[in-house]
């Protein structure tokens, strides 16, 4: 398996309202996308943009949302997870558990439309990792 790109860092927050003006008038971001609804992941998302990736903006999407228990010990939000691509995701799945890695759950679609998982982040010094099929018209 080869690790591709970092494509985003994952940001917990309780308003994306509030962290889109954040990113908008403190940091400077140019492009915010829209957010939408993953209702399948029980989350509110919304990307910006940088020069070299994007941040993922997390909120939670009802109360069984699994950004709720994150946000509940960091009211205020911060970063979830770091997210890199892989050319083929069954092969990228296969290799963590080769290496004993716990992977949280099967591949499944992302907020880019391809096949993504989590990587326990016990397993990834400290850091919840998505793995994450590079999109096919990226790049």
């Amino acid at each position: 398996m080869k690790l591709g790109r970092l494509n985003h860092v994952g940001v917990a927050t309780p308003s994306i309202d509030g962290s889109i003006a954040f990113y908008r008038d403190v940091m400077g971001a140019e492009v915010i996308r829209e957010p939408f609804d993953l209702p399948a992941q029980g989350v509110r998302v919304c990307f910006v943009d940088t020069p070299n990736s994007q941040i993922e903006l997390i909120e939670p999407l009802g109360d069984a949302s699994p950004i709720r228990a994150f946000l509940e010990k960091n009211p205020a939000g911060g970063q979830h997870h770091l997210c890199y691509e892989v050319p083929d995701i069954h092969e990228a799945k296969a290799w963590f558990e080769a290496k004993g890695c716990k992977v949280l759950g099967e591949p499944r679609l992302g907020a880019h439309g391809t096949l993504i998982f989590f990587v326990h982040p016990k397993d990834m010094g400290g850091v919840l990792t998505e793995i994450m099929e590079t999109p096919k018209d990226a790049h």
